[in-house]
């Protein structure tokens, strides 16, 4: 676009607007939006048709290709090395690999997300998942009582929702929709219909989510991921900025805060873990102190990741 001066004015220098990045073309543009959903859902389509396994092996080879060309990949390397300096060389790359191998395996469980979410009471080594604590998925889904269920970015931690709607609980979960508008409905569409209530991460959200703990819902959130305006806490013996929301909440509704985790069992199948209540610290008045809280569900990741390290999704720059 150009600016031209009107006729008889002095002459002004042409203005040229940017071009808009492509991700901004692709959303914006009614066609491109449609083209680029048509081919996504054909690409899914075709994972449908190669069957999960097969499937699971494609996306390894590719993640082999493609992960050494990802910026993601040094951010990775570096996260690895700030939380074990301790570690070799040759572990970190371990976990790096490791790392990358369970996001191939996650994209593939997404499209296969109703077949490895049936659960069958009687064959119980046949599921895909087996849970431990299923006690408190019970006793959460009938006291009526809201309650907090953080987690953490962990082999597939989608399936710990998948598991808690199965089972009957009533939860409501807050998320980041993708900016493309088509596939983004059909990613909501999906985890709707498998997990529960969704609100997405916009103004207003936090009354929708206390409206719905009102009712009696459990609020379920990853606490893993660097928020710019967060609370400072230890990770790794670092500071990082992390969202407050479920500690504010847990003060806000004075209920039980529990910890749930999927772990990624040899045969690449899914453990799934519920913990019994945390107890929260308080201050003087006797309510939940939201910065403490905050920093000791943290902690509780720290050992989960400790624990399993290359289960975790380290493509992200938690230390920024």
């Amino acid at each position: 676009m150009t600016v031209e001066p009107a006729a008889g004015s002095p002459a002004r220098p042409r203005i040229k607007a940017k071009p808009r990045k492509l991700t901004a073309r692709v959303t914006r543009s009614p066609t491109l939006v449609r083209a680029t959903a048509f081919m996504a859902r054909g690409f899914i389509r075709l994972i449908e048709r190669l069957g999960r396994k097969r499937a699971e092996r494609v996306a390894f080879a590719l993640t082999r290709w493609l992960a050494p060309l990802a910026p993601e990949t040094r951010m990775a390397r570096r996260n690895i090395a700030l939380a074990f300096p301790e570690k070799s060389a040759a572990e970190r790359e371990a976990i790096l690999k490791g790392c990358w191998e369970n996001f191939a395996r996650l994209m593939v469980e997404f499209v296969f997300l109703e077949e490895i979410s049936a659960f069958d009471v009687e064959h119980r080594d046949r599921n895909y998942f087996t849970i431990a604590g299923g006690e408190w998925f019970d006793a959460l889904r009938d006291d009526g009582k809201p309650a907090i269920i953080f987690g953490a970015h962990l082999a597939n931690w989608e399936m710990v929702a998948v598991a808690g709607k199965l089972f009957g609980m009533k939860l409501v979960l807050p998320f980041r929709a993708p900016v493309h508008a088509e596939i983004a409905r059909d990613i909501y569409e999906k985890r709707t219909r498998l997990m529960g209530q969704l609100v997405r991460n916009a103004r207003g959200a936090t009354f929708e989510i206390a409206a719905a703990m009102q009712g009696g819902a459990h609020l379920g959130m990853m606490i893993d991921q660097r928020l710019a305006r967060g609370l400072e806490v230890p990770f790794f013996g670092r500071p990082a900025r992390t969202n407050p929301i479920m500690a504010s909440f847990a003060r806000q509704f004075d209920c039980p805060v529990h910890a749930a985790r999927a772990i990624r069992m040899p045969d690449g199948r899914l453990h799934l873990e519920m913990t019994g209540p945390i107890e929260m610290p308080r201050d003087a008045d006797g309510l939940i102190d939201v910065d403490a809280a905050t920093a000791v569900m943290t902690k509780v990741v720290e050992g989960w990741v400790r624990e399993h390290p290359e289960q975790w999704f380290w493509l992200h720059d938690r230390w920024k």
